[in-house]
């Protein structure tokens, strides 16, 4: 069960260290070698198999990392290995990244703390443009309807909020329900890819439980960073 956390201005370093911060000190602290070791307390206290798998592939790469490390002489000092070095350094700079980057929403799911604030719009030049304005009112309407499902799930799922395949009258401003949408309307939604469609689709179905999150869905699937602003603006979690 995830424990309640503190108000995060108030958070000492100690209490962040506490609620998963350990994570990421650990996998820098040792090189990337021991992250399978967070994912593995994730998934522990989350009971889901598809961060046991993540544990096991990044202790596959592990394995690799310690594989390239510099050989030492007789007084354990580094010897220079050329080629081999800076391969050790890529790998284990890229192990780091990548776990640290795949352990943020998986910490918050784990702590219970809250999704990180959205990036505040940025004025457009021209707002007096219709297309402008219309995209302004969109994404107002998207905002109301997270707020609105966020408060009364039931009601949320009555309007068809995040389900535009299905008869509705409510304008939702062009969410797309990542907890029971089809993929290929996530694909439309969202503007993405199909085949990562069918990921988030497969991540939902092989956890057995409900995404509490937008960014669970990050963590359970190999979704590109540069693709997860894209599919905050249009998603919505409706609990099932």
């Amino acid at each position: 069960m995830a424990v309640s956390p503190s108000p995060a201005g108030s958070r000492s370093i100690g209490e962040r260290f506490r609620e998963g911060g350990w994570y990421f000190v650990l996998v820098i602290a040792s090189a990337g070698i021991l992250s399978p070791v967070p994912f593995a307390h994730a998934a522990s206290r989350l009971r889901q198999r598809a961060l046991w798998a993540w544990a096991g592939l990044y202790a596959a790469v592990a394995i690799v990392v310690i594989a390239l490390s510099p050989d030492t002489d007789e007084a354990g000092r580094p010897v220079d290995s050329g080629a081999a070095d800076d391969v050790f350094g890529v790998v284990a700079l890229a192990l780091i990244v990548s776990a640290c980057l795949h352990l943020r929403p998986v910490r918050r799911r784990v702590y219970g703390l809250p999704d990180p604030p959205p990036v505040p719009p940025v004025a457009p030049v021209h707002s007096s443009d219709p297309a402008v304005a219309a995209a302004l009112a969109a994404r107002t309407r998207r905002d109301e309807a997270r707020r609105l499902a966020a408060a009364d799930p039931l009601l949320a799922r009555e309007l068809r909020i995040g389900r535009p395949d299905l008869p509705r009258d409510y304008d939702d401003g062009g969410l797309v329900d990542l907890n029971s949408a089809p993929a290929e309307v996530i694909a439309d939604l969202c503007g993405i890819d199909p085949g990562i469609a069918r990921r988030i689709v497969e991540a939902r179905t092989t956890a057995g439980v409900p995404f509490a999150h937008v960014d669970d869905a990050f963590a359970y699937t190999d979704i590109p960073v540069a693709l997860w602003d894209r599919i905050r603006d249009r998603a919505v979690i409706l609990t099932r």
